[in-house]
C-alpha cells in the first residue's frame, strides 16, 4: 500500500514558512486550495493546503494528521494561489498570514462556504395603509415597501439598503406584516438589463475605443480632471464586459466611495452588484465573497481586500482613484491593492484602467516610460467649467475660528443664490491643542510623543495616535493658569458655522461623526440630494462625490503639507487640493475655491496655480530623477518598536549588519522615528533604497528569515514595508 501523499499547509502565523502534515486519516484527500484544521501546538488552527508531495524534511513519525478536511472542492485556485504566492514574495510577508487576509473572516474560522440564507418576507393579505405607516414609523414604511415591491429578500440585499433595518424588521413582525425564512444558500446569477446612458464625448469615447482595442492586458491611465465623467467610461467598459460573460472588479479607496458607486451601477444595469468592505457584517462579506467565487456577481466593487476575491471569469479591473494612499495596507500584510491589481489583471490577460484627475507620480512615469497608455479627460462632461481658485491670504485678514471675513463673505453669497458649501480641514476634533495662557504648558498624550487633540462636545482630550482619553483639564496642572484650545479642528468649524448659520443645515463629515453603522451613508445623502446647505469635513469629502448644487469649496489650512518632511508632500499637497476643489461646480453654475494661507508667496501656489496638477506633477518628478527617491529608485522600510528604545534600535542594529555591504543597496539607519514613542512603545526605522529592484528584493528576501531567527528580534516587533507610502 503506498504511503499516503503529505500536505504542505500555509497557516496564518508569523513565520515564512509552511508546514507538513499526514493527510487527515480515513478521508479523501484535501486538493491543493481547500481549507484544513491542523493542530499546532495546542490549539486548532485553520490551514491553506498549497501542495501535495510523497515527502517530506521531517520523519514521517514527527508528523501530526491534519484534523478535517473542511472543503471538498478547492477554494483557491491556481490563479488565485498564485496570485497570494506573489504577495507573500513581493511584500516579504508570511504566506499563511496573506492567505488569512484574503479570506472573510468566517472561512478563516472554518465555517462553510455555504450554509443556510436567511431572507424576509412580506405576508400577504394584509392591506398596509403606506402611507399611514410611513407617518409613524418612516423607515418601518420604508422597509415594508421594498419588500411589497420586490418580494422575499435576502438580508444581506436589505443590509446594503437600509441601514439598522433590523429593529425595523423586528417591529413589523410584532406587528404581523413581516417574516423571516431560512432557506439553503442558493446564489443567483446577475441579470444585467442595460438602460441607455447619456452619448459620450469624443474623449470618453476615444478612451473606451483604447481598451476595447487591447484584446487582452493591458494598464490604461484615465486620467480624467474632476467631473470630467470617468464612471461614464468605466460603465461602457463594464456593459462589453458583462456582454461577453465576464465579471468586474472595481476597486475604490474608501467605504465611503461604494454605496454611491454602486447605486450608480444599480441604476444603469439593473442589478445590484456585489460589495465588499469592512463595515459589512461578517455573514454579508461572506456572502459577496462566495457569490464572486461561484461566479454568480457580474460585479464587485470592494475597498482593498477585493483585490485577493476569486472571480473565474474576470475580464476587466478598475481601479478608482487610484491615487488615494488608503489603497496601501499600513499594518500587518502591507500591501498595495492597485499595485496586486496590474499584477493580477496581467497574470489574467485582462485590462486593468487606473482612473484619477492627479495620478501618482510612479504611474506618471510608466506613462512616460510607456509602460502604461494614458487616456486624458481634459474637459469636464456637459460643458461645465472648471471652478475658479483664488488665494486669501491669512496675514492681511482676520479669522475666525479659523475662517476668514472673504471666506465668510462668500459662504453668504454663495447661500444666498442657493448654492451649497463646503469647507475641508483635514483635521478632526474640535482644536489640536490644549495650551496655559501663562506658562505655556501643552496637554500631551503619556503614552506618545504626541498633543492630545480637543474634543469639545464630549469634554475630551484625545490621543489619535493611540486612542487614549481623558476628560479636559479646567486648569493648568503646572501653574493652576487658564487652558485654552489653539487651532482648529472640523468639529470647531461646525460649531462656528451653526452659530453664524443658524437657519442652514450643517453637516460634519470626518471618522468621529460617521461611527455609527449607516451614519456615513446617511450623511452623504444629505450632502448629495443638496439637504445639507454647508459640509464640513476631512479627506473622506475630498474624492469621487458628486454633490449638484456644490459651488464654493473652501480650504481653511493649506498649509499643512508645504512644509512637510516627506519627500512625497508636494505630491500629496497638490493631490489634496485638486480632488477637494473638483467637488465645486460640477454642473450647471461654474464653481469658486478659496485656499486659505499664510504663505501666499510659496513656489507651490504659483506653480499649481499655473500649471495645474500636472506642473506640479513635473517639476516633482524632474526632483526625484535628480535626488534618486521612488519612482527612480526602490524603497523598503524596516520597523521596529519595544518598550525599551535600546531593544528597537538592537533588532534594526542586527538588520543593518544582515544587509550592509550588498552591492547597489544604501542603508540609512537605524534612527529614531519621528514619532519615537507610541502606545507605550518606542519605534525605530531602517530604511533601504537601491536603484534596482532585483538588489533591493533579495536583501530582504534574506533578511525576513534571519530576523525571524534572531534572539535580538524577539525582544521587539518588527516590520518590512516594501514600497512604503508614509516614511515619517
Amino acid at each position: 500500500m503506498s504511503q499516503p501523499p503529505f500536505l504542505h499547509v500555509a497557516v496564518a502565523v508569523p513565520l515564512s514558512t509552511t508546514f507538513d502534515y499526514r493527510a487527515p486519516p480515513d478521508a479523501p484527500l484535501p486538493p491543493v486550495g481547500s481549507r484544513v484544521r491542523v493542530p499546532f501546538g495546542r490549539r486548532q488552527e485553520t490551514g491553506i493546503v498549497l501542495r501535495h508531495s510523497a515527502n517530506s524534511d521531517l520523519a514521517p513519525e514527527r508528523l501530526k494528521a491534519s484534523s478535517t478536511a473542511l472543503d471538498g472542492a478547492a477554494l483557491l485556485e491556481a490563479d488565485d494561489l498564485w496570485l497570494l504566492r506573489f504577495t507573500s514574495d513581493y511584500y516579504h510577508h508570511p504566506i499563511g498570514e496573506v492567505m488569512a487576509a484574503a479570506l472573510p473572516a468566517m472561512l478563516r474560522r472554518g465555517k462553510p462556504l455555504r450554509g443556510d440564507s436567511e431572507r424576509l418576507a412580506p405576508i400577504a393579505g394584509k392591506g398596509v395603509d403606506i402611507d399611514a405607516l410611513a407617518r409613524r414609523a418612516p423607515k418601518q414604511a420604508e422597509l415594508y415597501a421594498l419588500l411589497e415591491e420586490r418580494g422575499a429578500l435576502a438580508v444581506d440585499e436589505i443590509a446594503q439598503r437600509l441601514p439598522h433595518w433590523r429593529r425595523y424588521a423586528s417591529a413589523l413582525a410584532d406587528k404581523g406584516l413581516v417574516r423571516f425564512e431560512t432557506t439553503a444558500a442558493v446564489d443567483a446569477a446577475d441579470t444585467p438589463a442595460v438602460r441607455p446612458g447619456p452619448v459620450l464625448n469624443a474623449d470618453q469615447a476615444a478612451a473606451v475605443a483604447a481598451v476595447e482595442k487591447s484584446g487582452g492586458f493591458g494598464t490604461f491611465v484615465l486620467d480624467g480632471v474632476t467631473g470630467s465623467g470617468k464612471t461614464e467610461v468605466y460603465l461602457k467598459l463594464i456593459e462589453s464586459t458583462l456582454a461577453r460573460g465576464r465579471q468586474v472588479l472595481v476597486l475604490v479607496p474608501e467605504i465611503g466611495l461604494t454605496p454611491q458607486l454602486v447605486s450608480r451601477f444599480e441604476a444603469r444595469l439593473g442589478f445590484r452588484p456585489a460589495a465588499l468592505h469592512s463595515s459589512l457584517a461578517d455573514g454579508e462579506r461572506l456572502r459577496a465573497w462566495r457569490r464572486a467565487h461561484g461566479g454568480k456577481a457580474a460585479i464587485l466593487v470592494g475597498t482593498r481586500s477585493a483585490v485577493f476575491t476569486p472571480m473565474p471569469n474576470l475580464g476587466l479591473v478598475i481601479v478608482d482613484e487610484e491615487h488615494d494612499h488608503s489603497f496601501k495596507q499600513q499594518e500587518g500584510l502591507r500591501y498595495s491593492a492597485r499595485d496586486l491589481a496590474i499584477v493580477r489583471a496581467k497574470r489574467r490577460d485582462v485590462p486593468v484602467v487606473l482612473g484619477s484627475a492627479t495620478p501618482t507620480l510612479e504611474v506618471l512615469k510608466h506613462c512616460d516610460d510607456g509602460s502604461y497608455e494614458r487616456l486624458a479627460l481634459p474637459k469636464r462632461a456637459g460643458g461645465a467649467e472648471p471652478p475658479v481658485l483664488r488665494l486669501i491670504d491669512q496675514n492681511r485678514y482676520a479669522s475666525r475660528d479659523g475662517v476668514s471675513g472673504p471666506l465668510l463673505d462668500a459662504l453668504d453669497k454663495h447661500l444666498g443664490d442657493g448654492g451649497q458649501a463646503l469647507l475641508f480641514l483635514n483635521r478632526r476634533g474640535f482644536a489640536p491643542t490644549l495650551i496655559c495662557t501663562s506658562c505655556g504648558y501643552v496637554a500631551e498624550c503619556h503614552r506618545c510623543d504626541a498633543r492630545m487633540t480637543v474634543h469639545a462636545a464630549n469634554g475630551e482630550l484625545r490621543c489619535h495616535h493611540c486612542g487614549a482619553r481623558r476628560p479636559i483639564e479646567s486648569e493648568c496642572p503646572r501653574c493652576t493658569g487658564n487652558l485654552k484650545p489653539l487651532g482648529e479642528g472640523t468639529e470647531r468649524l461646525e460649531q462656528l458655522l451653526t452659530s453664524a448659520y443658524p437657519e442652514r443645515r450643517i453637516v460634519r463629515i470626518d471618522s468621529d461623526s460617521v461611527q455609527a453603522k449607516g451614519a456615513l451613508a446617511d450623511a452623504l445623502e444629505l450632502a448629495a440630494s443638496g439637504e445639507a446647505d454647508i459640509l464640513v469635513g476631512t479627506q473622506m469629502l475630498s474624492k469621487g462625490h458628486h454633490f449638484r448644487r456644490l459651488t464654493l469649496v473652501g480650504v481653511i489650512n493649506a498649509d499643512q503639507g508645504l512644509f512637510g518632511s516627506d519627500f512625497r508632500s508636494d505630491e500629496r499637497l497638490a493631490q489634496s487640493i485638486v480632488q477637494v476643489a473638483g467637488r465645486a461646480g460640477r454642473e450647471e453654475r461654474r464653481g469658486e475655491v478659496l485656499i486659505q494661507t499664510s504663505y501666499p508667496e510659496h513656489p507651490f501656489w504659483q506653480r499649481l496655480f499655473d500649471a495645474g496638477y500636472a506642473g506640479v506633477a513635473a517639476d516633482a518628478l524632474a526632483e526625484r530623477r535628480a535626488t534618486g527617491w521612488p519612482p527612480y529608485a526602490h524603497i523598503g522600510l524596516v520597523r521596529a518598536s519595544a518598550h525599551r528604545r535600546h531593544d528597537a534600535l538592537a533588532c534594526l542594529a542586527f538588520a543593518r549588519r544582515y544587509v550592509e555591504g550588498i552591492g547597489g543597496l544604501e542603508v540609512f539607519g537605524p534612527i529614531d522615528a519621528p514619532m519615537a514613542r507610541r502606545a507605550g512603545r518606542h519605534r525605530a526605522q531602517l530604511l533601504l533604497r537601491s536603484g534596482d529592484r532585483r538588489a533591493l528584493h533579495g536583501a530582504l528576501g534574506n533578511l525576513r528569515p534571519a530576523l525571524e531567527g534572531a534572539k535580538v528580534s524577539r525582544r521587539a516587533r518588527w516590520s518590512i514595508d516594501v514600497d512604503p507610502v508614509q516614511l515619517f
